[in-house]
């Protein structure tokens, strides 16, 4: 069979989901429904690890020859790597396993592929465009800040956001680039100490606009908590680009999860696995 011909194939895209945050799953219907559009697979799923329709339920109900499993997840850490697979039947460290009735692919995540890069700067480029007063910073007198989750659960988790940084920093292009954690040496609310410009531009590494990107990240780069609550119950952006803070101008990028080319980052994981 021709390595793009998937019509026997169903897609399932995967998020991790919420309980709390009805955004963390709007990624995944995004992009699934995209990849629905282009025709390409005989069907395409949506499924979650921690909301309904939950990832065991649709593997249950298909019956395709291939199904192809694309995480829609950051990195290679604890969910992707090992608790999702193990649970679903997948042998230790193997992204394939045959049943009676299918082929089960498990892609990498989309957070480690390379086209990532091109994607964070395509974000760091948009909000600096869209919001230039008093005007737009010029990327050499800028230092961008990659903000991730980061955990001590999994080293790998922290580091494709550091790799990216590190692949950014060697493209000159930015005065400098840093990856900053949520819950890891560097915080987030170091980006103030780190830069060496007035000029800052934070991406977060995440794959929705939710609780971490629309409330914990704002707060943490010195917006006091009442007012961005105000704004989340008022529907408006939590952050006002740019906002002046500690003598630095920040500019405050969308998740990078929702950018439309990530639908061809998921369907690249697919070629990869076949």
């Amino acid at each position: 069979m021709p390595r793009d011909n998937f019509s026997d194939a169903t897609l399932i895209v995967l998020g991790h989901g919420s309980t709390k945050n009805d955004q963390s799953s709007a990624p995944v219907y995004q992009h699934a429904a995209e990849l629905r559009r282009r025709g390409i697979f005989a069907a395409v799923r949506e499924a979650f690890w921690k909301q309904e329709p939950q990832i065991k339920t649709v593997l249950a109900e298909l019956s395709a020859p291939r199904i192809f499993i694309a995480p829609l997840f950051i990195s290679e850490g604890h969910f992707s790597s090992d608790i999702i697979p193990r649970a679903l039947g997948f042998p230790g460290g193997n992204s394939k396993l045959e049943t009676p009735s299918s082929k089960l692919f498990f892609c990498q995540p989309i957070g480690t592929h390379k086209a990532m890069t091109e994607i964070i700067l395509a974000r760091a480029r948009e909000v600096a465009s869209r919001f230039p007063f008093p005007r737009a910073p010029k990327p050499a007198e800028t230092t961008l800040f990659i903000a991730g989750h980061g955990t001590e659960q999994n080293e790998n988790s922290r580091q494709a956001i550091e790799r990216q940084a590190e692949w950014i920093r060697g493209m000159k292009e930015y005065a400098d680039a840093h990856a900053v954690f949520l819950e890891e040496q560097p915080r987030i609310e170091k980006c103030y100490e780190l830069a060496g410009t007035r000029n800052i531009i934070v991406v977060p590494f995440f794959i929705s606009d939710g609780m971490h990107t629309q409330e914990d990240i704002p707060v943490l780069l010195g917006e006091p908590k009442r007012i961005v609550q105000e704004r989340l119950a008022n529907r408006q952006p939590t952050w006002r680009n740019p906002t002046e803070r500690h003598e630095k101008l920040v500019w405050y990028a969308a998740a990078v999860g929702t950018e439309p080319r990530i639908a061809d980052v998921i369907l690249e994981r697919v070629r990869e696995i076949c």
